[in-house]
């Protein structure tokens, strides 16, 4: 019988996407786990597996098209033994109808119902290698989740699932609000211009800050950090060899992941029912990539130290300008990092990102006058700013939180044991 192929929810936002590439043609023959297809989302350039083997026998949906809604059928592969004729009168909407897209981009994808993966291969779970792949890096058991593809083989979007699912669960699901009609605007009385259409990232950029800034009571805290000692050390380290570049943010991320250790109460997330406090610190960094933001995950930061952050950090932030992020290196963060030191930014202010409790600004670093025992002294001070989500974190431990990163910023060889 042919199998459908079906657009993947490849995040928990998805609910739409642009079906960029085929990479296989009609009539190829296809092997479980081949790339056939890439597809574009609001957040990366993402592949798409074969489920099983056989040969593509129809595609349906165009290279380029855009606007192809999640688990509509964009092809149908022909198994062993199959031709041409067994295409006629298939049915393509049957597997669209039975997995709807998600009601609300809020809503985080369900895990599948438990079920252990008995049968044709006895107890062996069933599963394609990219499937099994992806539950290795994150740690999901497969004889948990159930597949969808033929005869119960757990793919990749089963995988994707789960992981989504263990990222959102805490957040309970928000209805969806109606928007209100937006006033015409009168372009008649404005210069000429250009129209450059929303992305599907840039939509779920505003979508998401405006739900922060509303729902969410910020509040801030601001302190200096005096970062002479921080550069000395990295200028030290760096001179010592060729295999590593230490970065300013890279210190910036271990001070604050050091931080968030010793302060767990403000590595925490606000849900109706409870404050939840990670006990692993999981930085999300931001990213700025064209035409948009994203903030990929160093996941553990508390353990790592600086050169295995910098590591890290800039490959994440090569696949992010790339646009070849996958959903788990960029979702399930607890707590953010914003740098526009870089661009010469002294001092601002970050928008939490939900469902995180805290984002932390940081600005660049200037030589200002200090006081220091009484007598006028110059110093390199590098402003940085805590935006709290005031449920979740209260003035004083976000307070407490800023002294253990001001203390291992100033004395960055705490960093360093």
């Amino acid at each position: 019988m042919p199998i459908n192929v079906l657009m993947p929810a490849l995040s928990p936002t998805m609910t739409e996407g642009k079906l960029a590439n085929w990479l296989k043609d009609e009539g190829d023959t296809i092997g479980s786990g081949d790339v056939i297809a890439e597809i574009e989302t609001d957040k990366a350039t993402m592949e798409v597996e074969a489920v099983d083997e056989g040969r593509l026998g129809k595609i349906l949906v165009a290279a380029g098209t855009e606007g192809v809604a999640v688990n509509a059928v964009i092809a149908v592969i022909l198994e062993e033994g199959e031709d041409a004729a067994a295409l006629e009168g298939h049915d393509t909407g049957a597997a669209t109808a039975c997995a709807p897209a998600p009601a609300s981009a809020a809503e985080a994808t369900p895990v599948p119902p438990v079920q252990t993966a008995a049968g044709a291969e006895g107890p062996r779970v069933k599963a394609s290698p990219l499937a099994r792949r992806l539950a290795a890096i994150d740690g999901v058991d497969l004889a948990g989740v159930s597949g969808s593809g033929p005869r119960g083989r757990i793919v990749k979007r089963d995988v994707l699932a789960a992981i989504a699912s263990q990222a959102e669960a805490p957040t309970a699901a928000a209805a969806p609000v109606p928007e209100a009609p937006k006033p015409a605007i009168d372009m008649s009385v404005f210069p000429q211009y250009e129209s450059e259409p929303n992305s599907g990232m840039r939509k779920i950029i505003a979508r998401r800050l405006s739900e922060s800034k509303q729902d969410i009571p910020h509040f801030y805290l601001t302190v200096e950090c005096e970062v002479d000692a921080l550069l000395k050390i990295r200028k030290q380290l760096n001179a010592k060899s060729d295999a590593y570049k230490i970065s300013v943010n890279d210190f910036v991320i271990r001070a604050a992941s050091l931080a968030l250790k010793k302060v767990p109460a403000a590595n925490a997330m606000w849900t109706d029912d409870a404050i939840l406090k990670f006990k692993q610190v999981d930085m999300s960094v931001a990213v700025a990539i064209d035409g948009g933001l994203i903030t990929p995950v160093i996941k553990d930061s508390g353990s790592k130290g600086l050169v295995e952050i910098s590591d890290e950090m800039k490959a994440l932030a090569r696949k992010a300008r790339d646009g070849r992020l996958m959903p788990h290196e960029y979702q399930g963060g607890t707590f953010s990092v914003s740098n526009l030191g870089m661009f010469g930014i002294k001092s601002f202010s970050a928008i939490v990102n939900p469902p995180q409790g805290a984002i932390l600004a940081v600005g660049a670093g200037e030589q200002r006058p200090v006081v220091k025992g009484g007598q006028l002294a110059v110093a390199t001070v590098m402003n940085c700013t805590l935006s709290v989500d005031h449920r979740v974190v209260d003035g004083a431990v976000g307070a407490e939180f800023m002294a253990e990163f001001k203390k291992r910023i100033e004395d960055p060889v705490c960093m360093l044991l």
